[in-house]
């Protein structure tokens, strides 16, 4: 066993240490010099360097249960390594310098994948799981566009925007980063199982909990200070007011990042958290031009990109029938009823349809379930 395996298992084993948080942890560490020095240290000179470790923790280090807990890092580091997951301490060189300087870093972070695109310039995307055909839309395009400008996106593969983040940095060829709040062993939500192969082979798939460690509600708030910690600036595509991307908005705010918004409809709550962000002062997003003159771009930028393009889409017109134009024009990137475009035209229900399923071949409008359309977003 060399040095740095056994640099890696010291931290470990203050990792796993019960009641031990990661403010203590690092404070632990500081006073003594390393981790393999606390592990040496007492009782009472461990109560001594930080009067706020709990007695739990200081029976965990110094007691009976040492070699145990010593044990489980071994474990911890030999399962890791059949997985081909890393581990980045604290006082790694190879350690995020801006997650590295949040309010409350983790000490350890598995590491799953392509570990240079922790160097990468990241920006955050959240929003709702439960997402709107419009924002799914617009988290995909946007992602894409600030992929195409040299971003890595950094999201937490939840469903909803979340997952069309990632995709969308994906699609355009880059990588991405996913952080999830549970052991890298354990892949939440499973129908996302594709997509963390997909991120885990481009980008990189973090976590600061222990394998095995399940989704509990509770551990999603401490993971979004990560999303943002790794950030440049978080975007916020769609929420609610009681939304965990708000979490993520108020984590990056007290870290010092940018916050972006996109806007939504008025009477949408899937949008009411946004828009109360942009309220407070978070950046109004129509197009990546809006976050990259912010953030700076990396590459030119292209004139019409992202959600501008996606909400104008004015090219659709051409090639349309008057009949068609009509139609066109009461539609929105918001689904809306057949029965609602057949009040507003004034056409039958027949020739309704009929010009719908002419336009839906021209691809300038999408059939959605429950017999709605909207203008089409290609």
């Amino acid at each position: 066993m060399n040095s740095s395996r056994q640099h890696i298992e010291a931290w470990l084993t203050l990792h796993l240490a019960p009641s031990l948080g990661s403010t203590s942890c690092r404070k632990l560490v500081e006073h003594f010099g390393s981790p393999e020095r606390v592990l040496s240290a007492t009782a009472s000179q461990l109560k001594e360097a930080a009067s706020r470790v709990r007695q739990k923790a200081i029976a965990a280090l110094c007691g009976d249960d040492k070699k145990e807990l010593g044990l489980a890092a071994r474990q911890e580091l030999e399962r890791a390594e059949e997985l081909g997951i890393e581990f980045f301490t604290i006082d790694d060189p190879r350690y995020p310098v801006l997650l590295k300087n949040i309010h409350d870093p983790p000490i350890v972070l598995y590491v799953l994948g392509n570990t240079e695109a922790l160097e990468d310039r990241c920006i955050a995307m959240v929003g709702s799981r439960a997402a709107t055909h419009y924002g799914r839309e617009v988290a995909g395009q946007l992602a894409e566009g600030l992929t195409r400008q040299g971003f890595t996106i950094v999201s937490g593969m939840a469903l909803g925007i979340d997952t069309e983040s990632h995709k969308g940095a994906l699609a355009a060829g880059g990588r991405t980063i996913a952080v999830l709040g549970c052991g890298l062993d354990v892949i939440y939500p499973p129908s996302n199982h594709l997509l963390y192969k997909q991120i885990s082979e481009s980008g990189v798939v973090v976590s600061e909990y222990p394998l095995g460690t399940k989704p509990d509600n509770f551990r999603f708030p401490a993971r979004n200070r990560i999303i943002s910690g790794l950030s440049l600036g978080v975007v916020v595509v769609e929420a609610t007011k009681r939304s965990g991307s708000l979490i993520t908005a108020n984590h990056a705010l007290e870290q010092g990042r940018e916050i972006f918004a996109v806007p939504g409809r008025i009477d949408s709550v899937k949008s009411a958290g946004s828009h109360a962000l942009l309220q407070e002062g978070a950046k109004l997003v129509l197009n990546i031009n809006d976050i990259t003159e912010e953030l700076g771009p990396t590459m030119q930028i292209e004139p019409a990109a992202g959600l501008a393009q996606a909400a104008k889409n004015s090219a659709g017109m051409e090639g349309l029938s008057p009949e068609e134009e009509k139609i066109y024009g009461f539609l929105d990137v918001y689904p809306s009823s057949i029965d609602e475009i057949i009040r507003q035209s004034g056409l039958t229900p027949q020739k309704a349809n009929e010009l719908l399923l002419m336009m839906e071949l021209k691809g300038v409008v999408e059939s959605l379930p429950g017999k709605s359309y909207r203008k089409s977003f290609s």
